[in-house]
């Protein structure tokens, strides 16, 4: 299944071509993700917590960068996951790449997803997953913004500084009544 999605940094794109490649920096930005160990440096271990309606799904893998092209600002990573109750896993192919725009950088992420095992049942939902992706490039797109606009503000005293905006959860009503707008909306052709 292909996801698309695009957000925006107020960086040019040599400056969030380099922010965007901080794995270490911007994985606490992913809601539901967390870092485990480093294999290498392009090989990354972690966790990935998601929750598909009623359903909470926990993977553990590993995410690494198979091409790094910096003179065109384009990357490709592949994930691995297995869902931690042995329900089945994911493959994923993520090719990202930075588009200048007047008020900094456009990024387009492209997923090539695959479920296996029980959890692919939930791939037939791919509006479902669409949504819940969107949803969560969204929470990423906030906190790296609030985390930019943090270290590019001038040096504040300690009790002045405010950290940045931390990802919240995606609670299941939130994300039902998401899908089911979406649903409705894209029935009347809104």
């Amino acid at each position: 299944m292909e996801i698309n999605n695009t957000f925006e940094v107020l960086l040019p794109p040599k400056e969030a071509w380099k922010v965007l490649l901080d794995i270490e920096r911007i994985a606490p930005c992913m809601p539901g993700a967390e870092l485990t160990g480093k294999a290498d440096n392009d090989t990354y271990n972690g966790k990935v917590a998601v929750k598909l309606g009623p359903v909470a799904l926990a993977f553990a893998g590993q995410v690494k960068f198979t091409e790094i092209d910096e003179a065109n600002l384009k990357a490709r990573a592949k994930a691995q996951g297995k869902d931690s109750k042995g329900r089945g896993g994911a493959n994923a192919t993520v090719d990202f790449h930075l588009v200048p725009i007047p008020t900094g950088t456009q990024v387009v992420v492209k997923t090539d997803l695959n479920l296996s095992g029980a959890v692919a049942q939930y791939g037939r939902a791919s509006g479902l997953i669409q949504d819940v992706a969107s949803q969560l490039i969204g929470q990423f797109a906030t906190c790296l913004k609030s985390k930019l606009a943090a270290s590019a503000a001038p040096a504040k005293p300690a009790a002045a500084a405010q950290s940045p905006v931390a990802p919240k959860p995606i609670s299941g009503f939130a994300l039902m009544f998401s899908v089911l707008w979406n649903s409705i909306r894209r029935l009347f052709g809104r």
